[in-house]
């Protein structure tokens, strides 16, 4: 785990082995950050407008969904009438429902077919977990590629850069303050995860992101950095592609290119095992197949289970 910061922001609650804390990162920009960052424990936006406010992310427990919508309550007594999810995962949406109905949920497209079609299976691979009464709440609005919100005196751009960490990926830009919310195509201090998306696609993404120009950057998971970012998540990936090479040469199987693999200046990322989903999904790639085409996703992850010994720890 992570150390906590000697030197926390005001507003930090940390509560066991979890830190959630709020950074200000512009005019009415903020970064919700639940830190170490590891499984389930994402970030949120709050951007804060003149009539409105719109939020990035949710949560993926009742608990945490519910300290999020409290925080924004604090900030400022304007509604929510935006929440933003960057993809389909259960910790980035499962906290939507704690948003009223006049609060609109944007999406891409596939992620709304993909949160149907998952449902709450995300409960599942961690049940003792306290996720409370989550219920599902689909978007509301869906875009194929991009569209700009204009809200409370905030440009906002919804870009999508997937396949990358998912088929669904989107970004949150804010141009004004070169503020970016990455969503999970960006981790920081966490292994990056691509087996529901693209390694090649992942890299693609990044130099996008990296064409934008932000100075902040808001990952997924872990604290918020800047450019650097950028080309830590793309070492991963290319390190990825090596390893993958290498073990197709050699006639190995994913698990056991994981099993030998030198981890080098990867080796204190947290959710190491997320090494054998992202050799399946590149070796899927290096085969032919088409970028975030469906694999068998639970198999990976029973792969991942193996290599890590028991089925990886889940704070949420």
């Amino acid at each position: 785990m992570a150390s906590p910061s000697q030197n926390r922001p005001e507003g930090t609650i940390v509560t066991g082995k979890t830190e959630e804390r709020l950074e200000e990162l512009g005019d009415g920009v903020f970064a919700h950050v639940q830190l170490d960052g590891g499984w389930c424990l994402n970030n949120s936006g709050i951007i804060v407008g003149s009539d409105s406010t719109v939020v990035v992310d949710t949560a993926a427990t009742m608990r945490r969904a519910a300290l999020l919508r409290d925080t924004v309550a604090r900030l400022s007594p304007r509604p929510v009438t935006t929440v933003v999810n960057t993809h389909h995962h259960g910790d980035h949406c499962f906290g939507n429902c704690v948003f009223g109905p006049e609060t609109s949920i944007v999406a891409h497209d596939l992620a709304r077919t993909e949160l149907d079609a998952g449902g709450l299976a995300l409960t599942k691979l961690w049940p003792d977990v306290d996720w409370g009464d989550v219920r599902l709440r689909l978007p509301d609005l869906t875009f194929p590629e991009q569209i700009t919100l204009h809200q409370g005196g905030h440009e906002i751009q919804l870009i999508h850069v997937g396949p990358a960490h998912t088929t669904n990926d989107i970004v949150a830009w804010l141009p004004g303050p070169r503020v970016l919310f990455a969503g999970d195509v960006v981790m920081n201090g966490a292994a990056p995860f691509t087996l529901m998306g693209s390694v090649q696609g992942s890299l693609a993404a990044i130099e996008r992101l990296r064409a934008l120009g932000p100075e902040v950057i808001v990952p997924g998971h872990g604290p918020v950095g800047g450019l650097e970012l950028l080309d830590a998540n793309a070492r991963y990936l290319r390190w990825i592609q090596r390893l993958t090479a290498a073990g197709r040469a050699a006639g190995l199987t994913p698990l056991a290119v994981a099993r030998t693999a030198d981890f080098g200046e990867f080796a204190d990322l947290i959710d190491g095992e997320r090494i054998v989903g992202n050799l399946v999904r590149a070796y899927a790639e290096a085969a032919g197949g088409a970028l975030g085409e469906t694999l068998d996703v639970m198999a990976a992850f029973g792969q991942m289970i193996e290599f890590h010994g028991s089925t990886p720890t889940c704070f949420a």
